[in-house]
């Protein structure tokens, strides 16, 4: 309601309706005037009374056919009417059955008038209130709706991306709306595969139940190791798991992140194989590491998306952890020129490896060298 309530006088009396305008104007109220039922509905948009005064006896809609169009229009049906009348029961019981709030007869009384004025211009606007009230409600419920959706979306996003990248990348991804990254390109990376050692003879023997044990300790242990070192989670599956470094975002040095996640997975490793020999299980764990230029990016369908990184960088990591003896870390020589001064480690050789044509030199990495005593990369392993 406006802060001047608007009184709409729809009478066909010209000196009835001066009368009622003497009356309310002095009161603050904001006076229209209409003299036919037509020209007073017309004026309801217009005018956005909050009341109306109506004559029940006019020449071409009666006042009763006018409160009765007035309470079928949803904009207009809780809208106070009060009927004017000269005559007695009769009317005011048609004015009630019409949808009349209150009525009036003539001549009336200027306190009474006024009274009910003021009634029914409270209850419209506790009404107006309510419905305001009832509005917002609505829009905070809407926007609690839509904002609760976009977070489930957002879970849903994160939740797919934590699957194979680190909880630090998938959170910047999330934050900043961009997959783009996640798109085919090429880059430079390094490639971590490691694998079980004696896990067929073991899943063989073993209870389904005891494998699958040995399994969950073995991918929450070392994948919690690879989102440590900010790795991406490319790939695990049974005994295995394959690490990529430097993408989808950059990383300084990532063959020296692939060489420190690999020390520390052995060192993990061996924990847990300790508490394993206790219960009868004889296992070990195979690392290769290689570094060289794939392509990579999200491959799969809409209900399931995967990471995943094509090229010969990826088969020759796969191949060294083939080759890889329990324990042992196996270098390929990009990934060994990338860190050879800031590890131990010894040559083992060039490996014949499945799929390439020429043997492969390879390097058993045995420890990250001191800080103190590191040498340039071109001085050669000491």
């Amino acid at each position: 309601m406006n802060a001047t309530p608007t009184i709409l006088i729809i009478d066909d009396t010209a000196q009835n309706v001066r009368l009622l305008d003497a009356v309310l104007s002095p009161q603050g109220y904001r006076i229209a005037a209409a003299g036919s039922g037509r020209e007073g509905l017309a004026k309801m948009s217009s005018e956005n009374p909050a009341l109306v005064l109506l004559d029940i006896v006019m020449p071409d809609l009666s006042g009763l056919e006018v409160c009765r169009r007035i309470r079928e229009n949803p904009a207009t049906r809780l809208l106070p009417v009060v009927m004017l009348t000269s005559s007695g029961d009769q009317d005011k019981t048609m004015a009630i059955e019409a949808g009349a709030d209150d009525f009036l007869e003539r001549p009336f009384n200027q306190p009474e008038l006024l009274a009910r004025v003021r009634s029914l211009l409270r209850i419209k606007a506790y009404y107006d209130t309510i419905q305001g009230q009832a509005a917002e409600l609505a829009e905070w419920n809407h926007t609690l709706e839509a904002r609760v959706q976009a977070q489930v979306e957002e879970l849903q996003r994160l939740s797919r991306l934590r699957r194979f990248l680190s909880p630090q990348v998938a959170d910047l991804i999330v934050s900043s709306g961009d997959e783009g990254m996640l798109e085919g390109h090429r880059r430079e990376i390094t490639v971590v595969f490691c694998d079980l050692r004696g896990f067929t003879a073991f899943a063989e023997t073993a209870e389904p139940e005891d494998v699958m044990g040995v399994l969950a300790e073995f991918h929450n242990e070392l994948g919690q190791l690879v989102f440590r070192f900010e790795g991406t989670l490319e790939w695990f599956a049974g005994d295995g798991i394959m690490t990529i470094f430097n993408d989808p975002f950059p990383c300084p040095d990532p063959s020296m992140r692939a060489v420190r996640m690999a020390l520390a997975m052995q060192e993990r490793f061996r924990e847990l194989a300790t508490g394993w020999r206790k219960r009868g299980y004889a296992l070990d764990l195979g690392i290769g590491i290689a570094a060289g230029y794939a392509t990579l990016g999200k491959i799969g369908f809409e209900a399931r998306w995967e990471y995943s990184a094509v090229g010969s960088v990826v088969n020759m990591a796969s191949r060294l952890c083939d080759e890889a003896q329990g324990g042992q870390i196996l270098l390929g020589p990009r990934a060994y020129a990338a860190v050879e001064g800031a590890v131990l480690a010894q040559p083992i050789g060039p490996l014949t490896l499945k799929g390439f044509h020429r043997p492969v030199p390879a390097f058993n990495l045995l420890a990250e060298r001191p800080a103190e005593v590191a040498v340039p990369s071109d001085a050669g392993n000491q």
